[in-house]
């Protein structure tokens, strides 16, 4: 075989910088046969990839990052490697921009196809033509053609000449063993509270009775960087612990209900759907939304509604309250907290165990970086998700050695029951005006509804759609719901008349541009303009349209304007609380 007449000079190497490094990917089963991991980088993400993976500080550089405008004055090429199982199967990576007009159709798309075999493939940004359209940076996506692979994944940006980047450091290994792992975990134990009801869970275990652990919240608790995200998320680990450290058999269940980029706004309404299916009844469930929750409009009262709803069940469940947190240190426990001390609540902060050690020097203290913790800014990877299930183990077998050494005895455990009904009967820490809010949709109707869907005839059925329980198949949300598809434009309203004394309307977001506003009247007076461009993804998105002291008949009108008559609007359902 003979070598090529002229090979080129070496390409002259620059300075670059990751914003993936060593990254876990999962081609998630599509429809048409593929397999795709997403990477999102809009909203910050792509200038925390920056700062976490590649180490850069410099401002300038991190703002020509917001737009693409800057993005191609920073960046000369992009390095892109792909590490798989069978190194002859191949992946195509593609980045791409966001439009300004045309979310995800105006934008240019990086594409290039390379085989799983670790070598680094480069697509030089000169290549490309771009349009007008081009807005920031959207999203990497990583398409296999066999689904269901597991792999590693590095991106790196070269800079053009002017620019320059941090020499790359390596990372040393996690101990998990170690002391520093042990008090980084014991951090994390916010308030230990009244664990009668854990210890009941733990017994009912061991004693090989069935027991249902459920866990309720955003898009970690959905698994959102866990990569496979069925078997790797938080919620799945720690259900497996439990049942490794307290049970007799293989007799504990996992309900699993997180749903991205939703509040305990959205929470309170699905949890009888979501959690309790009209059957189930949790053993134990665990609450976060503790970096979800910056959009509740009640600051708190939504959150502590839903607290209140479950420790209100009949069969007296546990409840754990769990804050995790950002890669910028934030989360909501300052305002949340006062619930979980209300009601003497088990706390476990994320925030409290890892963040103190970020700043730590190596070999004094620091456990992992945050290129180890996180996959993006909003989401733990693999060992974070490991870390959210050990520091809920940390509750769990401390209860249980509470227990074992005679602290928990059955009157202190009557007591603490008793002390708990007292405190539900007084003044909540910061509201409780939706605790017994219920879901109307298509299939759960209200005999104090009356409803005329006008316009909104069809049902639709591309809905933001999770993981739910140990399950890979994404579930779709709200499909009972109230489509207006712009074919009926001649009735371009819906109309409910209903008896309540608060009203929440949960309609569905999008970036796509055949979707339209709708305007909502109460009483014939103006309540509000939902815009599903304004979070501009699919996702659900729960508004108040009213909340009063006491119940009584509205008319709610939901109507599409003039100029959005063409186009399409979905209701995916209300809560209400009679």
């Amino acid at each position: 075989m003979e070598g090529p007449k002229a090979p080129r000079d070496p390409e002259k190497m620059r300075p670059y910088f990751y914003i993936l490094k060593d990254k876990e990917i999962f081609g998630s089963k599509q429809e048409d046969g593929t397999g795709i991991q997403f990477v999102y980088e809009s909203d910050g993400r792509l200038i925390n990839s920056a700062q976490i993976a590649g180490n850069i500080t410099d401002q300038e550089e991190l703002a020509l990052l917001e737009n693409v405008e800057g993005f191609r004055k920073l960046v000369h090429s992009i390095g892109i490697s792909v590490e798989l199982d069978d190194p002859r199967e191949s992946v195509e990576f593609v980045f791409q921009m966001y439009g300004k007009k045309d979310l995800y159709g105006g934008g240019t798309n990086l594409k290039t196809k390379l085989p799983g075999d670790g070598m680094e493939r480069k697509i030089d940004l000169s290549d490309y033509t771009w349009t007008e359209d081009d807005d920031i940076p959207g999203q990497i996506k990583f398409i296999f053609q066999i689904p269901e692979l597991l792999g590693k994944a590095s991106v790196r940006l070269y800079l053009n000449d002017g620019y320059d980047a941090p020499k790359e450091t390596a990372e040393e290994k996690i101990d998990v063993r170690s002391e520093e792992y042990r008090e980084m975990i014991q951090r994390s134990l916010m308030n230990f509270g009244n664990t009668c009801r854990i210890q009941r869970v733990i017994e009912k275990a061991r004693d090989g009775k069935e027991v249902t652990l459920a866990y309720i919240g955003g898009s970690i608790t959905q698994g959102a960087g866990a990569i496979p995200i069925h078997t790797k998320c938080y919620a799945y680990q720690s259900c497996k612990l439990f049942q490794k450290r307290f049970a007799a058999q293989d007799n504990v269940r996992l309900i699993k209900a997180g749903v991205g980029g939703t509040p305990s706004e959205l929470g309170m309404i699905r949890f009888d759907r979501d959690v309790l299916r009209r059957e189930e009844q949790p053993d134990l469930v665990v609450i976060e939304f503790a970096v979800n929750d910056e959009g509740d409009e009640t600051k708190g009262d939504c959150y502590e509604s839903l607290v209140r709803k479950v420790l209100n069940l009949p069969w007296k469940p546990a409840v754990v309250l769990l804050f995790s947190v950002f890669a910028n240190d934030w989360n909501l426990q300052e305002r949340l907290k006062p619930v979980g001390y209300r009601y003497d609540l088990p706390m476990v902060s994320i925030r409290d165990a890892v963040s103190p050690q970020f700043q730590m020097p190596k070999g004094r203290g620091r456990v992992l970086t945050k290129n180890q913790f996180f996959y993006d800014m909003f989401h733990p990877n693999n060992m974070g998700h490991t870390i959210m299930a050990d520091c809920l183990q940390y509750l769990f077998e401390q209860c249980d050695l509470r227990n074992q050494c005679g602290v928990e005895t059955l009157e202190r455990q009557m007591k603490a029951e008793e002390r708990l009904k007292e405190c539900m009967s007084e003044p909540p820490a910061i509201g409780k005006s939706f605790e017994t809010v219920r879901l109307l949709d298509r299939k759960d109707g209200y005999r104090g509804a009356e409803i005329d869907e006008g316009g909104f005839t069809a049902v639709d059925r591309e809905l933001q759609s999770v993981e739910m329980d140990a399950e890979l198949t994404p579930v779709p949300q709200f499909p009972y719901n109230w489509m207006y598809d712009g074919t009926n434009s001649d009735k371009n309203y819906f109309e409910m008349t209903i008896t309540c004394r608060s009203l929440l309307l949960v309609f569905k977001d999008s970036g796509e541009i055949y979707t339209g506003k709708a305007e909502i009247s109460v009483d014939g007076g103006y309540c509000m303009t939902a815009d599903p461009h304004i979070n501009n993804w699919l996702h659900c998105n729960a508004v108040i349209l009213f909340q009063e002291e006491e119940s009584k008949k509205h008319i709610v009108r939901i109507t599409i304007p003039e100029e959005d008559r063409n186009k399409q609007f979905t209701i995916l359902g209300f809560g209400y609380v009679q």
